[in-house]
């Protein structure tokens, strides 16, 4: 097992891994924008290289972008599947060289990525290896899948169990990397051990102020991974936060895994991003960030407003015949309600903080 660390290792562990493929390449891809990579493959597959990608159906503002890649992917010559829409999103990304080496990734195909705090694992455990091969065909033929190796860790199928588990066997140090803690069973056993004694620092988010916690916020890097490092010997390194979504409605791919080597490097790196990080106080949180939050939950939710619009238009300007651009006019009504939503943030903020003085 070798680890990867982002920023510093970059795209030549994947190059590499690509140039030297024999006989097939299996990836997974939620996000794509490395043109070396997509190079690689097309150079593979000349050389008569099995290359299959498995590709989002969908993500946040890329669809364009991975569409597109589809198409070139299948001109070249490459068998493309797209994964199914009955999960709440496929996030896991990963890479089966010659069904010998996974390359099991927090990071995705993407430059920001490879600037950002991330890490991947190179794993040649064969039993590991097959079950990436048997999740990589089962959702590229969207076929249902369970977990046969131990501590090989997918959301939904297992995700919760494995990492409750994990969690809750802590003695005396968890160390974790994650954007967002949210879900309340994690948070519970994260209080319960640190209650307990076990030192538990958090380097991202966590969606409630929790004092036995200690939280930081990665300065001035970018945090893109998952990973919990246990009693300085265990690990577990994924696509998956601690919150519902990534644990029960998403397809999410992790590893428990016990390597002293790399638990080592680990956590000198985690030591040496914690000394850097600020820390987080309540009042510090910005209301700006506290209001976009807000902004995007409600504004994902608003209705198709064009009708009540016309009406609006027609009343005001008694212009019956005003041709309204739809799209146009939703997003005018986006942005007044993100203003209106963060003016009311900052108002509650301001008001929060002068009750404490």
């Amino acid at each position: 097992m070798k680890l990867l660390v982002q920023p510093g290792d970059g795209i030549k562990p994947l190059l590499s891994a690509i140039q030297k493929a024999q006989k097939s390449i299996e990836i997974a891809i939620f996000r794509f924008d490395l043109a070396e990579l997509e190079r690689a493959l097309m150079e593979a597959i000349k050389r008569g290289v099995a290359v299959h990608a498995l590709i989002a159906c969908t993500n946040r503002g890329g669809e364009k972008t991975l569409r597109a890649l589809e198409a070139r992917l299948l001109a070249a010559g490459a068998i493309v599947a797209r994964t199914a829409n009955d999960l709440a999103r496929y996030h896991g990304k990963f890479i089966i060289v010659d069904a010998r080496d996974l390359y099991l990734l927090g990071f995705n195909f993407a430059r920001a990525d490879l600037r950002s705090r991330s890490f991947g694992l190179i794993v040649r455990n064969p039993s590991l290896v097959h079950d990436a091969a048997r999740l990589f065909k089962a959702d590229s033929t969207r076929q249902p899948y369970t977990v046969k190796a131990k501590k090989f860790v997918v959301s939904p199928v297992n995700a919760r169990e494995q990492l409750s588990e994990f969690i809750a066997g802590a003695k005396k140090s968890l160390w974790i990397y994650d954007p967002e803690i949210s879900d309340p069973s994690m948070t519970g056993l994260l209080e319960e051990r640190a209650k307990a004694g076990v030192d538990v620092k958090i380097i991202g988010e966590l969606s409630r102020r929790i004092d036995s916690l200690k939280v930081r916020s990665l300065n001035p890097m970018r945090l893109h991974v998952r990973l919990i490092l246990r009693d300085e010997d265990r690990a577990f390194l994924g696509s998956q936060s601690l919150r519902a979504a990534e644990l029960d409605r998403r397809r999410e791919v992790g590893l428990i895994f016990q390597d002293r080597a790399i638990a080592n490097r680990l956590g000198k790196i985690f030591d040496e991003d914690w000394t850097k990080a600020k820390t987080l106080a309540a009042e510090e949180v910005p209301a700006e960030k506290v209001a976009k939050k807000v902004a995007k939950l409600v504004t994902k939710r608003l209705p198709d407003v064009t009708a009540v619009l016309n009406e609006v238009v027609a009343i005001e300007t008694k212009a019956e015949k005003l041709q309204l651009d739809k799209e146009g006019l939703e997003e005018s009504v986006k942005d007044a309600v993100k203003s209106a939503v963060r003016d009311a943030v900052q108002e509650v903020v301001k008001r929060e903080a002068g009750a404490k003085v």
